[in-house]
């Protein structure tokens, strides 16, 4: 139980902490908590940073948090047993946002774009 009550915590003093040590300290800092979301996915969100948290339910906790200014993307694992905290992936979002259809179905956008065209 003391395991499982680390990892939480752990995962939301980093969460916290980003929060806090990337938000410019000149600009007021409104975050908010997403209370109707289920336990198990939370949201923290502030001008600076978004952070969900995510219950992966074998042990450990998901934390995924956004630098929408940056356009970049981190996330960490926390082992609860242990209150272990796992650096998983970091990615830039800037290329990736500007892809118009990557692995969708058909109708791709553009399709859909040209018959609405057609129907003018």
């Amino acid at each position: 139980m003391r395991g499982w009550i680390g990892g939480v915590l752990v995962g939301c003093g980093v969460c916290s902490a980003l929060l806090v040590g990337f938000a410019d300290a000149q600009a007021p800092r409104q975050a908010s908590f997403d209370r109707s979301m289920p336990a198990q996915d939370r949201v923290v969100n502030s001008p600076d940073l978004l952070a969900l948290s995510h219950d992966g339910g074998d042990g450990r906790q998901q934390i995924t948090v956004v630098d929408p200014r940056q356009k970049v993307m981190a996330v960490y694992h926390v082992d609860r047993a242990t209150g272990a905290l796992a650096l998983k992936s970091v990615r830039n979002l800037q290329w990736d946002l500007q892809i118009e259809d990557y692995n969708s179905t058909s109708p791709a956008p553009r399709d859909i774009r040209a018959l609405k065209e057609q129907q003018r």
